[in-house]
C-alpha cells in the first residue's frame, strides 16, 4: 500500500466526500481516516456507525485506503468535560471549537503522520493562504457556510498541515460535484448540532449528566412569571423551551432569556427580544489565541463574531498585559454570552478569537435600575 501524502477526514457527509474526491482528481495520494469522537451511551441517537459506512463507500468509490481511530476517550477528556464544567457554572460553550483544537487538528493530524502522511485534509469551508513565512486562516468563499469561526483556535503548526479542497466553493457546487462524481453522499442531509447529543432532546441529555432543579422564572425585577426545569438548560436570548403561560397583566408577546442566577436557581426573561438587559457594547476575554501567534498591534480596530452566522460587527480591541482582550462595539451586541467565542476578522482574514468572559449588559433583578 502506497504512502498517502495528505490524510482526508472521512467524516461520511457530502463535503469530506467532494473535499476527498478534489484531491484524487488532482492526483494526489490519499488516505481516508474516520475519527470516532463518541461512545455509543445506548441511546441508538448518535449516527457514528451509520457515517462511518458512508465513509466506507465513500473511500471504495475514490479507490482510496480507508483507516479508523477511536478518539472518543480524547474526545471526552478535551472537550466533553470542559462542556459539562462550563454548563454547571451557567456558562454556553461552544464544544465544536474545542473539538477541533484537541481532536481534528492534534489527535487527528498525529495520526496521519503515523501514517507517513506530511498534512491532514478536511470538509470545512475555510481556507489557508501563505504570507511569507506565516500562515492565514481565511473565511470560507461561501460566507453562508463560513466555518473561519469554530478554526479560530487553530495556530501556524497546524495551519502549514492542513488543506480544506471546498473552502473556495459555494455548497451548491460542492453537492453537484457530489452527484457528477457518483458519490453514494451526495444526497446525505448536513449533520446539525453535536453528535453526542444528536436528534435527542438536549434537556434529557444534559439532564444524565447535570441533574437539575426546577427554579423559579423571574422578570428583570424580580417578579415571578414562571417556573423553569433548570437553569443551565437556557442560555441569553433564547425563546424556546421557557412554557411561560398568560401572565395576569402582561402583553401576550414571547419571552426571552435576558440572565441566570446559578447559585440561586433563578432564571430572567424579559418580553423585548432587543431588550435592554440583553444589549453589551463591551466584553473581556478569556486569553486570547492569535493565529499568527501575536496581536496584530496592541490596540486596534477589526470587526468581530459573538456567535456563529453573526453578521461581522466593527469593533476597537485593546490587548492587555494578562493576554486578554477588551472590545468596545460601535453598535450594541445582543446576547454576547459568556462561555460562547469572540472571533476577531481583518477583512476576510481570522486574527484569532478567545471565550467571552465578561460583558457590560445589565444584571437581571437588580431592582434598583
Amino acid at each position: 500500500m502506497s504512502v498517502p501524502r495528505t490524510v482526508v477526514g472521512v467524516s461520511g457527509g457530502v463535503d469530506s466526500s467532494v473535499a476527498a474526491w478534489l484531491l484524487v482528481q488532482a492526483g494526489e495520494p490519499v488516505a481516508g481516516l474516520f475519527m470516532q469522537n463518541w461512545d455509543d451511551d445506548g441511546s441508538g441517537e448518535c449516527r457514528a456507525e451509520e457515517d462511518r459506512r458512508d465513509a466506507v463507500a465513500v473511500c471504495g468509490r475514490l479507490g482510496i485506503p480507508f483507516h479508523f481511530r477511536d478518539f472518543s476517550n480524547q474526545y471526552w477528556a478535551g472537550v466533553f468535560e470542559h462542556f459539562l464544567a462550563e454548563y454547571a457554572a451557567g456558562r454556553t460553550p461552544n464544544p465544536d471549537v474545542l473539538c477541533n483544537r484537541e481532536v481534528k487538528f492534534k489527535h487527528f493530524l498525529d495520526a496521519a503522520r503515523e501514517l507517513g502522511a506530511e498534512r491532514i485534509a478536511t470538509g470545512h469551508y475555510a481556507q489557508v493562504a501563505r504570507a511569507g513565512n506565516r500562515w492565514r486562516l481565511l473565511r470560507g468563499a461561501d460566507r453562508g457556510k463560513d466555518q473561519s469561526y469554530f478554526l479560530h483556535q487553530l495556530g501556524q503548526l497546524q495551519l502549514a498541515a492542513t488543506a480544506f479542497p471546498i473552502g473556495h466553493l459555494p455548497k451548491a457546487q460542492v453537492r453537484q460535484i457530489a452527484r457528477d462524481a457518483g458519490l453514494p453522499t451526495h444526497a446525505k442531509k448536513d449533520s446539525t448540532g453535536i453528535c453526542f447529543i444528536g436528534e435527542r432532546d438536549f434537556r434529557q441529555f444534559l439532564g444524565r449528566y447535570l441533574p437539575a432543579q426546577p427554579g423559579p422564572i423571574r422578570d428583570p425585577h424580580g417578579v415571578e412569571v414562571g417556573e423553569h426545569p433548570g437553569v443551565f438548560y437556557f442560555t441569553l436570548g433564547q425563546r424556546e423551551g421557557l412554557n411561560i403561560g398568560g401572565v395576569r397583566g402582561r402583553a401576550a408577546a414571547p419571552w426571552y432569556v435576558i440572565g441566570k442566577d446559578v447559585a440561586g436557581n433563578v432564571l430572567y426573561v424579559d418580553q423585548d427580544r432587543d431588550s435592554t438587559w440583553l444589549l453589551a457594547r463591551r466584553l473581556r476575554s478569556e486569553t486570547m489565541h492569535w493565529i499568527e501567534g501575536v496581536p496584530p498591534a496592541a490596540a486596534f480596530e477589526c470587526t468581530a463574531q459573538v456567535r456563529y452566522r453573526q453578521q461581522e460587527e466593527p469593533c476597537h480591541v485593546q490587548v492587555e498585559d494578562d493576554g486578554t482582550v477588551s472590545v468596545c462595539f460601535e453598535r450594541p451586541q445582543r446576547a454576547a454570552t459568556p462561555g460562547q467565542s469572540l472571533v476577531l476578522y481583518d477583512g476576510p482574514a481570522c486574527l484569532g478569537g478567545a471565550v467571552i468572559d465578561t460583558t457590560d449588559a445589565p444584571v437581571p433583578g437588580n431592582t434598583s435600575r
